[in-house]
Order: structure tokens, then sequence, then C-alpha cells
């Protein structure tokens, strides 16, 4: 493992998002940076202008909870999943909804697009995963993964392999181009999967306090990051923009920062007052954006 270039990080509040009723589940930038969605359980999804903290748009059409959301990499389109057991797929300029997919039997915990975002992948409590195809006019899965023993907790596809975390322990790695499936067993539940942006690891958090860095091809573990609470919420974890940093969210309502090579704690940020959910780091700056059960969205820099 090289050392990754260190950077400056995010230190302070600089806008609050506010719009949502109730807790937020999801927040991510899309590619670029220049927008983020946010979903909630208010049932709404929202694209926000982050520098400025505006709405610019509000989209209805989930029947329960929205647990996540996924961004086409053109920004033309976006994907939500939920309580109610559909995977949607939305036009972001109409605000329509284009599409949706159902054939699970819960929850559906995650969703993510491939690159070209032609096929949406979601993780359910169902214990499936299944791949839906954008541009068919198809209702069915084109593919359904069934290796795991309980809830889907996340995925994330990146070029043709698919990472997916569960609730029995294992991280899943599917090439989905060779059909090939390897298995990492942590023998915690699992709430959270990323690759790392040079795609060489995988970084996993789970329901006993810990975040761990496995080496994508051997399944090794380089590193553990602890100080943080996370016992009994799906919380996520991702890494910053040059793969520095690692960064999650915490049950005590902080946002914890850890060097990546050195596994020690760089910072702890203190505003939202309940669990911190979600969090997205910027693709090209030191920002960083926050959710909470609270109901707040906040922007760092």
């Amino acid at each position: 493992m090289s050392g990754p270039k260190r950077s400056v990080l995010p230190k302070a509040v600089s806008i609050e998002l506010v719009g949502h009723r109730g807790a937020i589940h999801s927040i991510k930038y899309n590619n670029q940076g220049e927008y983020c969605f946010s979903a909630g359980q208010d049932r709404q999804i929202k694209l926000w202008n982050p520098s400025t903290g505006k709405c610019i748009k509000t989209y209805e059409g989930h029947g329960w909870e929205v647990l996540d959301v996924s961004i086409a990499s053109d920004n033309s389109k976006f994907t939500s999943c939920g309580g109610d057991k559909s995977v949607f797929l939305w036009d972001v300029t109409s605000g329509n909804v284009i599409r949706k997919f159902s054939g699970h039997f819960h929850r559906i915990n995650c969703v993510d697009f491939n690159s070209e975002a032609t096929v949406v992948a979601s993780g359910s409590y169902d214990a499936s995963v299944r791949l839906w195809d954008c541009r068919s006019s198809g209702r069915h899965a084109i593919q359904i993964l069934e290796e795991s023993k309980d809830s889907i907790s996340s995925l994330q596809i990146k070029n043709h392999e698919l990472v997916t975390g569960s609730v029995d322990g294992n991280i899943r790695v599917y090439d989905l181009r060779k059909g090939e499936l390897r298995t990492d067993t942590v023998a915690q539940p699992v709430t959270s999967v990323c690759f790392s942006n040079d795609e060489n690891c995988i970084l996993a958090s789970t329901l006993d306090d810990v975040i761990r860095l496995f080496d994508k091809e051997s399944g090794a573990l380089l590193n553990d990051f602890k100080g943080h609470v996370n016992h009994d919420y799906k919380i996520q974890s991702t890494l910053t923009n040059t793969d520095a940093y690692v960064v999650s969210g915490s049950e005590d309502g902080a946002i914890y920062i850890w060097d990546l090579l050195e596994g020690n704690s760089t910072q702890v940020l203190r505003k939202h007052t309940k669990v911190v959910t979600s969090v997205s780091y910027h693709p090209k700056a030191p920002k960083l954006l926050s959710a909470s059960l609270d109901g707040s969205i906040y922007l760092w820099e």
C-alpha cells in the first residue's frame, strides 16, 4: 500500500441544507461534486446545490421511507429505494419516474448504478441482490445473487465488480464479467462497504465499533479504525478523494476521520445531535456532507 497524498481536511460547518422532515438516510454527491441528493424518512428525495444550501427540486413517489439513492454518471437520471420494495428510476430534470423495478420481497436497503448507468444493483433485507437493465422495458431482474444468508446492507459497483456487505458477516466481491465470486468473512454484521478510489482496497463498517480496510485481491486485513460508536445502526463510511483518510458517521452524533496508513483518529467533527447515518466526500475538494437521524444535513469545509 503506497502512501496516498495527504490533503487539507474539512473542519467546520459552512452550510446547513434545510428541508427534510425527520431522519435522513442517505446523502450523495454527484460525480463532479456540484450537486447532491438526499433521501429520508419523509419519503422524499431532494436535489441540492450544496454550496448555496438551496434545494433545487423535490422528488415524491415513494410510499415508504427512502433508504438510499444513486446518481447516474451523466447526471440525467438517478435511482432510489426504500421500504416499498421497489427500485425507482427517475428523470432528474422532469422529476418523473421512468420505471419501477419490482421483485424484492422486503425493504431495499441500497442501490447503485454501474459506470454507464445501464444497470442498477439493489440489495434487500430479503438477502438478495438484484440487477436491473435500465434500457429494457422488461420488469424482471436480469440477474439475482442469492449467496447471502441475511440482509444486504450495502453495495457498490465499480467497473465490472460488485461488492456487497451483509448482516451475515461476509463481504462478497462479484466479478460480473467472469461470473466469479470471492467471499471474505468478517464474522460481524457488515453495514457499509465501498471500494477505495484506486480500486485496490475495500472499506467495511461492522457492528462492533470497527471499520476495516481489506486488500481487494487477497482479502488480507490492512488496517482497522476505532473510536467511533457503531453497534446498532447502519452507518456509512467512506474514503476521502485521495484515499488518504477514512471518514465515518457515529452513533454518538460525531464524524470521525482517521489517517488511512497510521490508523489513528486525526479529527472528530461534532454538530449533529443524533446518529450520523451517511457521509459523502467531495470528489475533488476538501468538503464533506453529513446526514443524521436528527434530520440535519451539513456541509463541512
